[in-house]
């Protein structure tokens, strides 16, 4: 049998390597589009390394750069980036599906696998329907939220540049990518500007969301009558969002470097900017290497829970979390199941959860541990580098244009397994059923 025959048998069983082959290939074609000249201000080929790492990101959604986007790119380079990021967003079966149904063809059970395998829905029913829905629900809230910040970025720039920007930076804070053409400060000079804070953070929330829990919110009267799965996002979302928010502005009230001397209304919307784009989005509104260490253990926390499942944002998800406190609640209470809302969980997902952190875990404390052996920086830095890469957030302590090659290379690939893992890992286990005819007999372990 030839290489591609078996290849194509290969791609067909196992729905997790069409996705992430699909993910490496988008990669590689907008990593060969940076490269040339015309993507670039200079007019010069831009190293493969660089164009590798900002296609990398762009497609991730993270928003981790080795070069100044708004000043290293023209034009054309900025399109790339920004396509790369709504292909990598909404995912790349989302966009086969569009063509599939614009060219009339039929969407096969492969196709509903795959989009099931992308979307981490729990069930085949309603693929197509779902697609259809993310692809409308999307371009209705990023118009919706470009027509917004051109109220602010028309007068700023002028017509033609302010609608670009608008685009631009509603395509990106939807999909959590974090990538502005602002310049070096990102949003920061507009840190108490409700106009540009709030319909960013709000096209952030959206999109980490997940697009069925609002498509559940949508056809449902009441917050009683929504799935489990939307009580349980929505609720830790609200939580995540009071909680991180309140830290900010407690750790950093006081700090001169960051928003000691803003009015107490910028400093309380400071404090909620950084809670929003810690949850995968990359913006900032101050400074990362300006904040507390203090502050930097809050961000990496919360950017290693990130988002909710099926949006377009990273991290372990908000679910995986609660799913992690509520089995901790039945432990301590003696309780002989995981219930929430009234609905009782399966073990089966709490055991899917819960190795998802344990791995989770695991490849950030390695991929930590080996830049501390080829990059000059502090170790805290350089967690929050890796968290912020494994997590698709994009937030950065200074640390990833100056990194090696080698080290760019591992935060490619993190930022990669952040993408493809997390979206993929948790199904992949779940289907890995080995039955046997026996079972072994008991053992005791101590823990604690």
């Amino acid at each position: 049998m030839r290489f591609s025959e078996r290849l194509k048998i290969q791609l067909e069983m196992n729905p997790s390597r069409f996705l992430a082959l699909g993910f490496f290939l988008v990669i590689l074609t907008g990593s060969i589009l940076l490269t040339l000249p015309i993507s670039s201000t200079s007019g010069t080929f831009t190293p493969f390394i660089d164009a590798a790492f900002t296609a990398t990101s762009a497609v991730c959604v993270t928003g981790l750069v080795t070069v100044n986007t708004a000043m290293h790119w023209t034009t054309f380079g900025h399109v790339v980036i920004i396509t790369l990021i709504q292909l990598g967003g909404l995912g790349i079966m989302t966009w086969a599906i569009l063509i599939a149904l614009l060219m009339k063809k039929r969407i096969t059970l492969r196709d509903r696998l795959v989009i099931h395998e992308q979307m981490n829905t729990g069930s085949l029913q309603g693929m197509v329907k779902l697609i259809i829905y993310v692809l409308k629900s999307t371009f209705l809230i990023e118009l919706i939220g470009a027509l917004l910040l051109s109220f602010t970025f028309v007068p700023a720039y002028g017509l033609g540049k302010g609608i670009w920007y608008s685009v631009f930076h509603a395509i990106s804070s939807y999909c959590n990518a974090g990538f502005d053409i602002l310049g070096e400060t990102s949003v920061a000079p507009y840190v108490g500007s409700v106009a540009v804070i709030l319909p960013i953070s709000a096209l952030i929330v959206l999109g980490g969301i997940g697009f069925n829990v609002y498509m559940d919110v949508t056809n449902k009267k009441s917050f009683r009558s929504l799935a489990l799965h939307s009580k349980l996002a929505l609720s830790m979302t609200g939580i995540l969002l009071a909680i991180g928010t309140l830290l900010f502005l407690l750790l950093e009230y006081h700090n001169p470097n960051s928003i000691k001397n803003e009015p107490f209304f910028t400093k309380l919307l400071a404090s909620f900017f950084q809670s929003v784009t810690t949850r995968t989005a990359g913006y900032f509104s101050v400074d990362q290497v300006n904040i507390t260490d203090a502050s930097a253990i809050v961000s990496i926390i919360l950017m290693f829970i990130g988002g909710s499942p099926a949006g377009t944002a990273g991290g372990i998800k908000t679910t995986t979390l609660s799913l992690l406190l509520l089995t901790a609640r039945s432990e301590i209470k003696g309780y002989e199941d995981v219930v929430a809302f009234n609905r009782r969980i399966s073990t089966a997902t709490i055991r899917k959860a819960l190795s998802l952190i344990i791995i989770s875990l695991i490849w950030i404390s390695i991929i930590s541990l080996l830049l501390t052996m080829t990059e000059p920086f502090p170790y805290i830095n350089l967690l929050f580098e890796t968290t912020s890469a494994f997590a698709t957030v994009g937030l950065t302590r200074g640390v990833t244009p100056g990194m090696s090659s080698f080290g760019k290379i591992l935060i490619m690939t993190t930022m990669y397994l952040g993408r493809t893992g997390p979206l993929t890992l948790a199904f992949a286990l779940s289907r890995r059923e080995h039955k046997k005819k026996y079972r072994e007999p008991k053992g005791d372990v101590l823990v604690g």
